[in-house]
């Protein structure tokens, strides 16, 4: 790994892998590091659907995160780059197969080791040290929140993708994790951005309309995210203005949906994403298309022009998120649960509750209405990607004006 990238720190952890903080041996540019541990044929899925998707984006987007090279790990230090275009057949076997390959065999030789045969050279102890991750738990109707000045999420109600890690066993070769180097963004996510200054229309409206230009060359592509949430929101410093860049294509799915001129023709069924950017069919087990993401980014962009924000369970870290708020104690209710319990739903926009100053200017009355079609319970009724552009940018001037 030396004679290519140096890690420098661990930057995040997460339920399927780890990212460092690194840089290239020969130019010294910082990069990002992603390593993912193959150790079960669902995470490795996943692995092979961001890798697609971020092959397919390449570097023709200035805000969707930019892959510089994947590296195959076969040994503790045995990497090999991948060629453009090409997937580890090995990888893709584990996914058919359901099962890792090259487990069973490591299995086989260590019982005929055991029987007393001649023993061979193997590949010393390899071990990943990701968060084990529980199961995901079922989520309960309503949680008192507490008394602080920021909501609390409700207890229990976390529909995040998750994953079991495994400990690594020493095995013949195989693929033992990908590596993926990205663009290094220095800003941190959006939620660390954003809520580390004080509250600025203009950047915020800045962060908006590039999440829009972001997505919109996505569907074009027939990618859909489906989990879109500030905590997958990238953010690169520069002396000008934050760049956003979108990342984090685990779930995403690619399809061609825009071979007909329809970018909404796919339809999906697994449910999957994080519960506070769900959309209502999401939530309520439908089939559903790429529109589900504009519901995420519109449950985004309120939380983002009202500065609306939420405790994660067990964190002191505020998240930017928008919810329905029930009851006189303030339970918080996803707004797409509240969409799927009830469709006829009045949300209120901006919103009227307690909230932690310093607070930005409620958005006008056309950006309002914007963002209540971006969060209508029908997804054929929110606009399109390729329209949502130009229909921000519009509500927005006709807010200043």
């Amino acid at each position: 790994m030396e004679e290519l990238y140096t890690l420098e720190r661990e930057v995040g952890r997460g339920s399927y892998g780890v990212v460092f903080e690194g840089q290239m041996a020969k130019t010294g540019n910082t990069v990002a590091i992603k390593r993912l541990p193959c150790s079960n044929p669902e995470c490795v899925e996943l692995y092979l659907q961001e890798l697609w998707a971020m092959r397919a984006t390449a570097k023709n987007h200035v805000n969707v995160i930019a892959l510089h090279s994947c590296l195959l790990q076969t040994g503790p230090r045995s990497l090999r780059p991948l060629k453009p275009g090409k997937l580890p057949l090995r990888l893709v076997e584990s996914v058919l197969k359901g099962n890792v390959v090259g487990a069973q065999e490591g299995q086989e030789r260590r019982n005929v080791q055991s029987n007393g045969l001649r023993r061979t050279n193997s590949a010393s102890r390899f071990q990943d040290k990701t968060n084990t991750v529980q199961a995901r738990a079922k989520l309960q109707d309503v949680v008192k929140s507490n008394d602080s000045s920021t909501p609390r999420r409700p207890l229990n109600r976390a529909r995040k993708r998750s994953a079991q890690s495994e400990d690594e066993q020493d095995a013949p070769p195989r693929c033992l994790a990908l590596w993926l180097v990205m663009e290094y963004c220095d800003g941190g996510d959006l939620n660390q951005f954003l809520l580390s200054q004080p509250p600025d229309a203009q950047r915020n409206h800045s962060v908006v309309l590039q999440l829009c230009s972001a997505v919109a060359f996505l569907h074009g592509l027939g990618i859909t995210h489906r989990d879109l949430k500030p905590d997958n929101v990238l953010v690169c410093v520069t002396p000008k203005s934050p760049i956003i860049k979108v990342a984090d294509f685990g779930l995403s799915k690619m399809s061609d949906g825009t071979a007909s001129g329809d970018p909404t023709r796919q339809r999906f069924s697994s449910t999957c994403g994080s519960d506070f950017y769900m959309a209502p069919e999401v939530w309520g087990g439908l089939s559903y298309t790429a529109q589900a993401d504009i519901f995420s980014l519109g449950v985004l962009f309120w939380a983002v022009l009202e500065r609306i924000t939420f405790l994660e369970e067990g964190s002191t870290q505020e998240q930017l998120g928008a919810y329905v708020c029930k009851g006189r104690s303030g339970w918080l209710i996803p707004l797409g649960e509240a969409l799927w319990e009830n469709a006829d739903l009045q949300l209120c926009i901006p919103v009227k509750f307690r909230r932690a100053p310093p607070l930005p200017p409620a958005p006008g009355p056309a950006t309002c209405a914007l963002l209540l079609d971006m969060l209508a319970a029908d997804p054929d009724a929110r606009p399109l990607a390729n329209q949502l552009e130009s229909r921000v940018r519009s509500a927005l001037n006709e807010d200043c004006h």
